[in-house]
């Protein structure tokens, strides 16, 4: 018998006894803990002896019966005692969360208390023997409930709050996820590498993590912001597709779709490609991933609508937009050059802009839907919002008077408002005007009703910009990703005004979350130092700070590009949920702090000792110690 065969009669045995156990000497030997799962259980099984073990996720006390929901990884079945049964004292002391082992016969529901909820529920589990295998204490928080309760305790007892139906279920499906762009990504030729975690700090992005080296007194590792160099110079190695289920540290602030101090990504890099050729080998990923886990939602098929960076600034106010809202904005700023609406008018003449938002069907709603909405524009720092509606061949509100017939003629054409809309209007500086509309658009959206619901629309926004001006100091600075090749190459940068070069750039949206940033690199060191010296680094900087990358490029570098979706926004989406917190196992709260394993935490003096280190805190932290 071969090594193959061997091996698959062992665990076809393994499984006979786990399930059925087995003879010997004429008795009966089965699993210590269990033949089933509390998710197995059936009509098909009714007559047998079984065991299961799991948790009491619930105790119900009828008088002369005591119904238990056990519950384990995979499942829930109702187990049963009379008080007749000398275990009944046992099992009624028995702590809710107790970890419990029941032997007992399968019996039948009667047809009035099956239970179509659960998958077991046909049947039910009459208790011959009960082991509490460990008694749970006093629960800080409840399991089998899914009401509020406080963040900290939450993640302070977070192994507790897995186990609640809504978190685990979270959890699985992340594990599910990443299995499936796992074979996804092998399926479709990538390779999987595993690049250092211990690595040299970055001088651009995020702040870095830093690990002090007792071996180097006085020098620091950076844990990695992401593996952006490392699989550029797989790359450069030859190995032509790569990926990986990447960590990725950074020391920044929380955000409701971002985690403080660790995240996942699904980190690939391609060789040989251009733009599209990324999104070819993405697109059909994502198409799937949410058409498998997305609960029967409509998700966008590839290939995924295009959207130019200056366009969506425009028509959404940000590089984000949520394409579930159908509204799109419009520059209206010269129907109110000279116009009689003085606050405007004198805006646009000062370089402010006027954007114009539609409300369709909105010529119908009271006067309160308006001033709602211009009250909450004040709560997010803006002046208001100005509108005018559009009613039986009449402009109406507060700037219509201010407008004669042919600017308003203009503006119903510019704003795609017909008779029965109106178009409610933001006004503020080029760099600031978006912060308001973005939000407003999904808020008026949101109130009309527009919001397309059950469904994931997708799309790329592309040509971002590759400088912008520092607001801070008028100084050139990268706008976004600095290695990313500039279109138009040596050409561009020699050539043009910086501020109009684009680079080959681009973001994966869906419902207005950014699931990554991308890039076709910028592989030709004199490109680089190019780029590089418009943004005001000197080419001994660059060569020292990126060395590894430049020296490498030096040796043979092929056009690659690639991109990294955020492994816990996706999972955030699919599971419908608002905050990334609630699909992370072990998450950090706001602060940044592990609540449960208490870090941050103190380190013994010599510990530091050992690593040279000494600490200078601030007044505040010294008095408090």
């Amino acid at each position: 018998m071969g090594v193959l065969d061997k091996a698959t009669e062992i665990a076809q045995a393994r499984t006979f006894f786990l399930t059925s156990g087995f003879l010997t000497s004429g008795f009966l030997i089965m699993h210590p803990y269990r033949t089933h799962t509390c998710n197995d259980l059936s009509p098909a099984h009714v007559g047998q002896t079984v065991r299961l073990s799991g948790w009491i996720h619930r105790k119900r006390d009828h008088g002369n019966l005591l119904f238990i929901d056990v519950r384990d990884h995979y499942g829930m079945t109702q187990a049963v005692i009379n008080v007749d049964n000398p275990l009944f004292a046992t099992v009624t002391k028995a702590r809710v969360e107790s970890v419990v082992t029941i032997t007992g016969t399968v019996v039948e529901r009667s047809s009035d208390t099956v239970n179509t909820k659960l998958t077991t529920g046909g049947v039910e589990l009459k208790i011959t023997d009960f082991t509490v295998e460990s008694e749970a204490a006093q629960l800080p928080l409840q399991v089998n409930s899914e009401a509020d309760t406080a963040e900290d305790i939450r993640l302070k007892y977070r192994y507790l709050d897995l186990r609640r139906e809504k978190v685990h279920s979270n959890i699985i499906l992340r594990s599910n996820v990443i299995s499936y762009l796992r074979q996804k990504m092998i399926a479709q030729g990538f390779m999987e590498f595993q690049t250092p975690i211990l690595t040299a700090s970055s001088p651009e992005g995020a702040r870095d993590y830093l690990v002090p080296s007792r071996i180097h007194p006085g020098k620091f590792y950076a844990l990695p912001q992401a593996p952006q160099m490392f699989k550029q110079l797989l790359m450069v190695a030859g190995f032509d597709r790569y990926f990986q289920i990447a960590p990725c540290f950074r020391d920044e602030d929380s955000r409701a779709d971002r985690s403080p101090g660790e995240f996942y990504q699904l980190d690939f890099e391609m060789s040989f490609v251009t733009q599209e050729d990324v999104f070819a080998a993405i697109e059909p990923v994502l198409y799937g991933l949410f058409k498998e886990f997305g609960g029967g939602k409509t998700v966008d098929a590839a290939p995924f609508v295009r959207i130019a960076y200056d366009e969506s600034m425009l028509k959404y106010g940000c590089d984000k937009p949520d394409l579930r809202i159908p509204l799109v904005c419009s520059d209206v700023s010269e129907i109110f050059v000279g116009s009689d609406f003085g606050i405007f008018s004198k805006a646009v003449a000062a370089g402010k802009v006027v954007r114009a938002i539609p409300a369709p069907n909105a010529a119908q709603k009271p006067r309160s839907f308006f001033d709602k909405l211009n009250g909450w524009a004040q709560e997010q720092g803006a002046a208001g919002l100005g509108y005018i509606v559009f009613d039986n061949g009449e402009a109406k509100g507060p700037i219509a008077k201010f407008l004669d017939a042919p600017r308003l003629a203009k503006l119903k054409e510019t704003a795609g408002v017909n008779d029965g809309d109106a178009v409610f209007f933001v006004c503020d500086a080029p760099s600031e005007v978006g912060k308001i509309v973005a939000p407003a658009r999904v808020k008026i959206g949101e109130e009309l009703g527009l919001r397309q619901e059950n469904a994931f629309r997708f799309c790329w926004v592309v040509d971002f910009p590759l400088y912008e001006l520092d607001d801070k100091t008028g100084q050139i600075i990268f706008s976004h990703n600095p290695f990313s090749m500039p279109q138009g190459g040596m050409n561009a940068l020699e050539n043009q005004d910086p501020l109009t070069i684009k680079a080959y750039q681009y973001d994966i949206v869906c419902n207005g979350v950014e699931l990554s940033s991308g890039a076709i690199r910028n592989h030709l060191p004199d490109v680089m130092l190019k780029a590089f010296s418009i943004a005001g680094y000197s080419a001994e900087t660059v060569e020292k700070e990126f060395a590894g990358m430049l020296n490498a490029f030096r040796f043979g570098a092929p056009p690659h590009g690639g991109s990294a979706p955020g492994i816990d926004r996706m999972v955030m989406l699919l599971a419908d949920e608002p905050n990334i917190r609630e699909v992370i196992a072990f998450p950090m709260n706001q602060k940044a702090e592990d609540l449960m394993m208490g870090a941050p935490a103190d380190i013994p003096m010599e510990r530091l000792r050992e690593l040279y280190l000494k600490l200078n805190l601030p007044v505040e932290n010294k008095k408090a110690g």
